[in-house]
C-alpha cells in the first residue's frame, strides 16, 4: 500500500480546468520530484493536497485514508506538511518560537491551564521546547535560536521553514522550490539536508523545483505536468531522455533537456 495514492486529480477555476486526470503514488520514504514548465500546474496540485482548494475531481489517499475536501488544519493532522516557495516566516518571532508554533495543535493544556500558569501548562511548554531545540540542532540552526527569523540570510531562513514544517512530525513533506532564490553553495547544502532528512525521519518527500541538477541528483522518480496534465513519470534517467518532456520545456522535439537550469 502506498503511503500517498493521487487519483484522477483535478480542479477547475471557472471553465479553466488548471489540473486534470493527474495521478501520483508515493511509497513509504521515497523521494520524488515533480517539475514541468512555469505554469504547468505544480503549485496547484500541492495547494489540493494540502487542502488549500477542494478538488472538482479526484481522490487523495494518505494511508488508505482519503483526505480531499478536508482543510488545511486536518491535513496538517493527518501529518502532511509543506513549505512554500515564498518563504512564509513571522519575521518578528525568534527561530526558536517559528518552530515552537508548529506543536500549538498538538498541546492538551487548556485556557484554564494557561491562564493559572498550572503544571500542566509548564510541563508541554517545556517538553515543545526541549523538541524544538532538538529540530534546531540537528538542522544546523540551534546558534541562531534567539534571532529574529527575518535577520537570518535566505539559505537560513529557508532551514527555519523546513524545521518549522519537521515540528508537525509529517510522514509526507512537500517542498515547494526549496532551492529558490540560494546559490550553488546552498543549494549543494540543501541537496544533502533533504535527504539527510528523508534517511533521518523515514519519511516521504515531494518536491516542487526547477533546479534540474537538484531534482536529477537526489530524486529517485519524477513525474512531469505541463498544462495541468502529467506528460511523463520515472526515473531521472527516463525523464532525461522522454520526448515529451524536452518538447514540455523547449519546444523541440531534438534537443536534449539535460542542463543545469531549466
Amino acid at each position: 500500500m502506498p503511503l500517498l495514492k493521487v487519483d484522477n486529480l483535478g480542479i477547475k477555476f471557472g471553465g479553466l480546468e488548471a489540473v486534470s486526470g493527474f495521478c501520483l503514488e508515493i511509497e513509504q520514504g521515497e523521494l520524488v520530484g515533480l517539475i514541468g514548465p512555469n505554469g504547468a500546474g505544480k503549485t496547484t496540485i500541492f495547494n489540493l493536497l494540502t487542502g488549500v482548494y477542494a478538488p472538482t475531481e479526484g481522490t487523495i489517499e494518505l494511508c488508505n485514508e482519503k483526505i480531499q475536501g478536508l482543510k488545511p488544519y486536518e491535513i496538517t493532522r493527518k501529518n502532511i506538511a509543506r513549505t512554500f516557495q515564498n518563504i512564509r516566516l513571522f519575521k518578528n518571532m525568534t527561530v526558536l518560537e517559528n518552530v515552537k508554533i508548529s506543536y500549538n495543535y498538538q498541546v492538551n493544556y487548556n485556557f484554564i491551564d494557561t491562564v493559572f500558569r498550572l503544571p500542566k501548562y509548564f510541563k508541554e511548554e517545556k517538553e515543545i521546547e526541549d523538541k524544538a531545540l532538538q529540530i534546531l540542532s540537528e538542522l544546523e540552526l540551534l546558534d541562531k535560536k534567539d534571532e529574529l527569523s527575518s535577520n537570518l540570510p535566505y539559505g537560513k531562513q529557508r532551514r527555519v521553514e523546513i524545521a518549522r514544517a519537521l515540528a508537525a512530525k509529517p510522514k509526507l513533506l512537500l517542498l515547494d522550490e526549496p532551492a529558490a532564490g540560494m546559490n550553488p553553495k546552498e543549494t549543494k547544502e540543501l541537496m544533502e539536508l533533504i535527504v539527510w532528512i528523508r534517511n533521518e525521519h523515514n519519511i516521504s518527500i515531494l518536491l516542487i523545483e526547477h533546479d534540474m541538477k537538484l531534482v536529477m541528483g537526489i530524486c529517485e522518480k519524477i513525474a512531469v505536468v505541463d498544462y495541468g496534465k502529467k506528460i511523463a513519470e520515472g526515473t531521472p534517467n527516463e525523464i532525461k531522455i522522454n520526448q515529451a518532456v524536452i518538447k514540455a520545456y523547449l519546444g523541440e522535439d531534438d534537443i536534449n533537456v539535460n542542463t543545469e537550469r531549466a
